[in-house]
């Protein structure tokens, strides 16, 4: 027999331990103290003059900000106009922890606009709770760069998204402020998170019952944020909206194919968008949107759901129609 050789053990890397970071932001004692700049003490002004209360000017302890604590009629109070849609049962739910509790003890972020509202890009099922509850107020962080309610991914932690929702709400963001600032569309990455969800929210602006989870793993290898201006830029993303639904009409038969032959899972639609994926063996490569999508449709133009067999469906399984 031949002998075995002998492998030397490598010798593990010990991980560096993270050290602990280095002290930033105001000490307790500054975060009330200096003086208030001029458009701060403006907006408690107006936060007055709105039928309000200031119960404190401070600043925000990590980066030095100045905001004001208030209360607000609730009357005042609106959600963004481009969130996404309100869950009633997750008012009822926030309705009845706050009634049996008694106390309303999570301030939202608010944002005046000129008009005198107060946007609010993260309390949206908060505000519907305390409407449901009646109440006349409510206690809020009022930041005065309006600029803040345009990031709401960022801000809004009030409930989880799914795929569908932060989609929505992409969108309506792009679209709103593409009225407003006519920068590239490549300077909002902070505030879109993700290139492929405008896409995809504008696909569900028009078919609801859209089933984006199965082209979201595509999109993020070939949408990327373009350099033209949002305007522009919207405009391009509606034409390329309108490839991937006539992509997904096209899937869809694909799967009702299935369906006749007696298959059923809740995998046949992302089983059919693999298997036309032309990026599905190429681990980390990009590509261009148009020409992967085109590839797609006419894959799927030619798939034969005679040829497909039960085990290859069991066997490929997957995400489901949508993805939390």
């Amino acid at each position: 027999m031949p002998k075995e050789k002998k492998t030397a053990d490598k010798p593990r890397r010990k991980r560096k331990k993270k050290g602990a970071p280095e002290p930033r932001g105001l000490e307790a004692a500054k975060v009330a103290a200096g003086t208030v700049p001029a458009p701060v003490a403006t907006l408690a002004q107006h936060v007055a003059a709105d039928g309000g209360a200031v119960l404190a000017t401070y600043r925000d302890p990590l980066g030095g900000h100045w905001q004001l604590l208030a209360a607000l009629p609730v009357d005042r109070v609106e959600p963004t106009p481009y969130q996404r849609d309100l869950s009633p049962a997750h008012v009822a739910r926030l309705a009845g922890a706050i009634d049996k509790l008694g106390r309303f003890l999570d301030p939202v972020i608010a944002v005046r606009t000129l008009e005198g509202k107060y946007w609010t890009p993260n309390g949206y099922h908060r505000l519907g709770a305390l409407r449901e509850l009646g109440a006349r107020s409510l206690v809020a962080i009022v930041v005065p760069e309006q600029e803040v309610a345009h990031r709401i991914l960022v801000l809004n932690t009030e409930k989880s998204h799914n795929l569908r929702e932060r989609s929505l709400e992409v969108a309506r963001l792009a679209q709103a402020l593409a009225g407003l600032d006519d920068r590239p569309e490549k300077e909002f990455e902070t505030e879109f998170e993700d290139a492929a969800l405008i896409t995809l929210g504008l696909c569900y602006q028009e078919d609801g019952r859209f089933s984006g989870g199965v082209y979201h793993p595509v999109l993020k290898r070939c949408d990327r944020f373009l350099a033209s201006r949002l305007p522009k830029a919207i405009e391009e993303r509606r034409v390329r909206a309108k490839q991937l639904l006539e992509l997904n009409a096209a899937v869809n038969e694909a799967v009702a194919a299935l369906k006749a032959r007696g298959l059923e899972s809740p995998y046949l639609k992302a089983f059919v968008v693999a298997r036309v994926n032309p990026l599905r063996w190429k681990r980390g490569a990009k590509a261009e949107f148009e020409d992967t999508f085109e590839k797609m449709l006419a894959g799927v133009k030619k798939f034969d759901a005679t040829r497909i067999r039960p085990d290859q469906v069991v066997r490929a399984g997957g995400p489901p129609e949508e993805t939390a």
